[in-house]
This record gives C-alpha cells, sequence and structure tokens, in this order.
C-alpha cells in the first residue's frame, strides 16, 4: 500500500435504500482503480462487501464492511452499510468516522425511505454529501424525474456535476473539465453542461461576495484554482449537493465519479472538524483537534466486531497523532495501556498489516476486549475524560422476549446477548419486571431474525423466543415531594440516611434530570451520587404495571445524616424509597410508543387501509402518489395496535402492499386501555 498524506485522503460512508446498488457501485469504483481484478456481483453472493455468511446467504448487506482504492494519488476510504429500513441503526455507525456521504439512488425507483433518513442524518452530522443516481441505464425517461424530486425534497442546491448522455451511454461533465470549456457536442437527457456548470458557479457565488466581485472583475469568468476554495466550502457548510449518474452494471460514469471524490470532496484537513469533549455533565468543555501527525494520539472507535476465534476487533478513525505498530495506548480513562501489536486496513475480509496510520486514516486493532463503540484511544492521560458526543440510534420499536432452550445457558445467553449489543448499539436489551422477560429490541423483526440467527450460527447458542409485552413506560403529570429515612441497626456500626426529594415532570423525550439544591450539609456531597443511584435504580420499575420510568426530574431538597451510621448504601436506600413513594403522589400515567408509517398500495387499497388504520387508533397525516404509481398512506399508530401490520397488510392487499415504520414518541395511554395493559 503506498504512502499518503492526511490531504490526499478521502473517507466516505455510502448510504441509500437496499437496491439501490451501493455494493455494486463499490465493485466498480475498486475495479477502475484497480483495487480489485475483477468485479463480484450480488446476486452470485461474490462481492467484497457482502462476505460473511449471513451476507452471502441473505443477499443483502447486513453489517458495515470497509474498502479502500488508490487513485490518483489519492487514498479512499468507502464505507459500505445496509440498505434495509431495519438496519438503519448499523448505517449510522460509520458517521463519526467520516467527512462525507455518498449517497445511492435507484433511478428507475427514486427517492426511498432510507434515502431520506440518510440525508437527513448526514445533515445533522455536518457531513458533505454527494448523491449518486445509480441504474440510470434502462431508466432514460426516469432521471431528470429523479433529479427534480431530489431537487424538490432536498433543496434546490443538489446539482449535477455530470450529465447522462441521451441514449445512457455515458455521461459528459459539466464541472471538473469543464471550468474553461465545456464538450456541448454530445446531446444529454436534460440540462446542457454549460448550464449545469453556470447554475453551479452561481450556488457558489451567492454565499460569497469577494469571489462575485473578483468573478465580475475577470468577466464572469473564474480558474479552476479560484472556483477550489469556495466549493470546497459550500460542499462542508451544506450550501451544495453535487449530483452524478453511475451505472454499476455497465461501468458508466464510473470514471467520472472517482474524478468527483479526489477533486470536489473535502480531504480530513477540509471538513468540519469533530467536536471532541473534555469531561462530562457541567464541567464539559469543548477540544478542538490539531490533526497534526506529531501531537498527541487521538482516535475514536465507531465500529466493533466480535468473533469468537479472533476475538474483538475495532475500526478507529484516527484525527490527531501517529499511531505506529508497537507504540502503547490508553482507552477511555483507563488507567492501564495496552501495546499496538497489529495496526490492520480492511478491505471486504482482509485484514492487511501496516506499520502506521495517520491523521484522517481509518484502521483496525484487534484482540482487545475492552474496546466498545465510542471508546477514544490515546497515549496521555490528559486526554482520560475526551469523548465524542453519543451518537443517537433510532428508537427499537419491536421486540422478541428471549430464553434459553437448554437449562443452564442462561449466563452464556446473557453474555452473547451483550455481545450482540456491542457490535450493533441500535440493539438494546431490557428486562421487562412485569412480565418476567427478558427483551431484545430492535428496528423490526428482520432486524432481530438476524441477530438471534448469528447469534445461533456464530456463538453456538439457541434461544426461545416469544412475542414480548410491548415496551411501555411510565411517567408523571404532577409534582410532589417525599422525605424518607432509611435507618438499620443490629449490633455495632448501622445504617442511617435521611432525604427529601421533589419530583416534577419534563417534557416528553428528555429522559431523566438530577438536580442537588442541599444546602449546609445536611447530605455530605459524597453521598449525593449515592442518592442519585438509588433513584435510577427505581425508576427501572414503574408504579402502574413495573414499566421504566422516564421523563422526570428529581432535586434533592433536604436529608440527615449521622457522623457514624451514614454510608453509601444508607443513602441509595433513601433515595430509592423516597423516589417511589414520591412518584405514588404526582399523578403517574402510562405511556405508550407512537410510530410513524408510510405504506404504500395501490390506489385501489387506500380505503380499506385508512378505515383499518383508524380502528386501530391510529391517525392518517396525508396521502400522495408516488413515482411508481403507488400511493403513500403516511400515518402514525400506536406500536401495541400495529405490531402484527405486516400480516394484516398482507391481508388487505393480497401481498402487494408494503410498509416502513418507525419510532416517533411516546404519548400517553388513554386510561380506557390503562387496564388491559396493567391487568
Amino acid at each position: 500500500m503506498a504512502e499518503f498524506t492526511t490531504e490526499q485522503i478521502r473517507n466516505l460512508a455510502v448510504l441509500g435504500h437496499t437496491g439501490a446498488g451501493k455494493s455494486s457501485l463499490l465493485e466498480a469504483l475498486l475495479f477502475s482503480a484497480d483495487a480489485i481484478t475483477l468485479k463480484g456481483r450480488v446476486d452470485k453472493g461474490t462481492n467484497h462487501a457482502d462476505f460473511t455468511a449471513q451476507e452471502k446467504s441473505h443477499r443483502h448487506s447486513l453489517e458495515p464492511s470497509f474498502l479502500n482504492l488508490d487513485y490518483q494519488s489519492h487514498h479512499i476510504n468507502f464505507i459500505d452499510t445496509p440498505g434495509l429500513p431495519d438496519f438503519f441503526g448499523r448505517a449510522l455507525l460509520p458517521l463519526p468516522g467520516v467527512e462525507s456521504v455518498l449517497l445511492v439512488v435507484n433511478a428507475g425507483v427514486g427517492i426511498e425511505s432510507v434515502t431520506k433518513r440518510a440525508f437527513e442524518a448526514a445533515r445533522r452530522q455536518g457531513k458533505a454529501v454527494i448523491i449518486a443516481i445509480n441504474h440510470m441505464d434502462g431508466n432514460e425517461t426516469n432521471v431528470s424525474e429523479v433529479m427534480m424530486d431530489i431537487q424538490h425534497q432536498f433543496g434546490h442546491r443538489c446539482l449535477p456535476v455530470n450529465l447522462p448522455h441521451t441514449n445512457a451511454d455515458g455521461v459528459v461533465d459539466s464541472v471538473v473539465d469543464c471550468y474553461l470549456h465545456c464538450d456541448e457536442t454530445t446531446s444529454t437527457l436534460f440540462s446542457s453542461p454549460t448550464q449545469a456548470r453556470d447554475e453551479l458557479v452561481d450556488t457558489v457565488l451567492e454565499e460569497d461576495e469577494a469571489l462575485m466581485e473578483l468573478y465580475l472583475e475577470q468577466g464572469e469568468s473564474l480558474s479552476p484554482e479560484q472556483l477550489h476554495a469556495p466549493l470546497e466550502t459550500a460542499l462542508r457548510m451544506g450550501h451544495l449537493v453535487p449530483v452524478c449518474f453511475t451505472s454499476a452494471e455497465q461501468d458508466i460514469g464510473i470514471g467520472s465519479l472517482l474524478e468527483m471524490l479526489i477533486k470536489l470532496m473535502p480531504s480530513p484537513l477540509e471538513a468540519n472538524p469533530p467536536q471532541f469533549i473534555k469531561g462530562f455533565g457541567d464541567d464539559a468543555k469543548p477540544i478542538n483537534v490539531t490533526q497534526k501527525a506529531s501531537d498527541h494520539v487521538l482516535a475514536h472507535v465507531f465500529r466493533v466486531a466480535i468473533d469468537p476465534f479472533f476475538g474483538r476487533m475495532g475500526v478507529f478513525r484516527l484525527y490527531q497523532g501517529t499511531i505506529s505498530v508497537g507504540m502503547k495506548l490508553f482507552i477511555g480513562s483507563g488507567r492501564k495501556p495496552f501495546k499496538v501489536s497489529h495496526l490492520m486496513k480492511l478491505q471486504g475480509d482482509k485484514q492487511i498489516n501496516v506499520n502506521q496510520a495517520l491523521p484522517g486514516d481509518i484502521c483496525a486493532i484487534a484482540k482487545l476486549e475492552e474496546l466498545t463503540v465510542g471508546a477514544v484511544l490515546h497515549d496521555s492521560h490528559d486526554e482520560d475524560e475526551f469523548h465524542l458526543p453519543e451518537l443517537k440510534f433510532p428508537q427499537p420499536i419491536f421486540g422478541l422476549a428471549v430464553s434459553a432452550k437448554r437449562r443452564g445457558d442462561e449466563q452464556k445467553i446473557s453474555e452473547v446477548l451483550h455481545k450482540l449489543v456491542a457490535e450493533d448499539p441500535s440493539l438494546q436489551i431490557s428486562r421487562n419486571e412485569a412480565e418476567g422477560q427478558t427483551v431484545l429490541q430492535g428496528q423490526g423483526d428482520l432486524h432481530l431474525q438476524i441477530a438471534l440467527e448469528k447469534a445461533q450460527n456464530l456463538f453456538n447458542v439457541d434461544m426461545e423466543t416469544d412475542i414480548p409485552a410491548i415496551a411501555y413506560r411510565e411517567t408523571i403529570m404532577g409534582e410532589a415531594e417525599f422525605r424518607y429515612r432509611h435507618k438499620k441497626q443490629s449490633g455495632g456500626s448501622g445504617q442511617f440516611g435521611e432525604v427529601e426529594l421533589k419530583v416534577e415532570p419534563l417534557a416528553r423525550g428528555q429522559g431523566f434530570e438530577f438536580v442537588s439544591k442541599v444546602v449546609g450539609g445536611s447530605v455530605p456531597s459524597q453521598y449525593i451520587p449515592a442518592v442519585e443511584k438509588g433513584v435510577r435504580e427505581a425508576m427501572l420499575v414503574g408504579e402502574l404495571g413495573g414499566y421504566p420510568l422516564q421523563d422526570i426530574k428529581v432535586t434533592v431538597l433536604d436529608g440527615k445524616h449521622h457522623s457514624v451510621d451514614s454510608k453509601e448504601i444508607a443513602f441509595v436506600m433513601a433515595g430509592k424509597r423516597a423516589f417511589m413513594e414520591a412518584v405514588k403522589l404526582a399523578q403517574p400515567v402510562m405511556l405508550e410508543p407512537i410510530v410513524d408509517m408510510n405504506i404504500q398500495v395501490a390506489q385501489t387499497h387506500v380505503g380499506e387501509i385508512t378505515g383499518d388504520i383508524s380502528s386501530a387508533r391510529g391517525i392518517v397525516c396525508g396521502t400522495q402518489a408516488n413515482s411508481k404509481g403507488l400511493v403513500e398512506v403516511n400515518v402514525e399508530a400506536p406500536l401495541a395496535n400495529v405490531s402484527n401490520y405486516s400480516t394484516r397488510l398482507k391481508s388487505m392487499t393480497g401481498g402487494d402492499g408494503q410498509f416502513s415504520m418507525q419510532f416517533s414518541r411516546y404519548d400517553v395511554l388513554p386510561q380506557k386501555e390503562l387496564k388491559a395493559v396493567v391487568s
């Protein structure tokens, strides 16, 4: 592998809806750059991104996978992501490690649910976005319509940087080689190279008054060198989204796309820098990374994979410093360093040893059980408390109650479940005390099936599954105060702790807030964390149905301590009981999960669909025709009433309908429904 500087690196996460052709497009890019000698095929299970046994079996990307290529003295790291809606949480994992997102759209279908979610996620993360409209061959009549739809939904600053020939057998550049002269000899499906170039220049000029003056002074002309920095700024600020046209199957537009990636997309030094934070809570302070190879090491682990034979592997993005084989690093606030014995670049299923990594690169280390998603690697205790903001994953909306098939496997099952969650934080494990169930929660049926299949095939664990109770929550509608004294004497040193707590509701989705207003030392400061620990324990089991509590603010108002008998455990117990009693007085209510659904059916089924949703306590938010000739019905409904919706939709449409679902919010469960839930 050749050596590169940070300026020559490009990092891209490849996102898009299933069927858009992400993996096939990567095969074409790798082949074009001579990184592989033969293009693999998704339908034959030979492509380089989908190399696990599960992916070969299901013919879908199920995990983020890592590929790289060298092209024109640049090194490009690609991260292929799953496109199935159930696996959108896994698709989000790579975003902290890249500067840019390559969003792939199927020319024959247009914008789909994952396309929208991916674009929004990239925007929230401050990533530059480039869109590739793939499968343009055979979809010539759709291309201009898809382009217009992209501009309608994602903004008018989504602009083509190349244009497809009229017969879709090639593309003509409208930016990279068109600054000084545009090729107008080839007819295109829409627009013209000159028009496309002028629209792009006008967009850049809108954000730069000095450049506008220079443009006018030079007779409405700019050189490529004068446009480069403004273009990069427009990309980084989200003021420009380049759009390319490709056919991965026919190798059309692939070379042009490679050119755009290295000439338009930002390097690690040009992109929006990540905002590291030092410390937690009120003590947290922003830290700017230097991205200098000579400074302290600062790297962020954004992907963890666990193998029963090879152990735990972590993929990291290096932001600062140089990591070399043989050096010692720390993981987070860990006091004991580890030695970097192997440093690897990942190329599909291959692990290629390298001697060092420079700022901006993406590499992997293995056989470190302490690695977790979000961990920071560093070489000085000065960075013990450095971290990036936690990545927020979609709220799980489906669950399966899991239990051991064989007696004695309970501990093994617990270990495997935690390994699955370590790899995929969009999975969650919860304990439903009300039902006595351990519940694995995820984004959908397929998400959970794949996880359980992996537990069986890779970790040799069989589990019984059952439909779990819906993931209800509890909260309070009013305020209340309660004082509780925990006192225990059994000879010798006893236990004493007394606290007075106030509970009050927070806005929906705010979670939990803990505040101490104790004055005068009635509860010594060293015992306040113990009170919070007791409150957090109590929040796991609510008052009405035993479901976890949320959206509550707890304030410690007062208390008492004993110079001899006060201990941490005493204040844990006092905090727990005071909170439980205060909740009883604060108008506790049950919360139910509400989901947003996008249902696509033929016009003849719309009436039946809307009637069924209304009977399920749902609300129809709108309908619209899409490019596939179907009607999209957007609704919101209680998850409890649509948890079996795939079966109902199949029955109503004869198997022709399809839908996607995602968590929206928690809302108060109507009183008339409460009895059925808690009985």
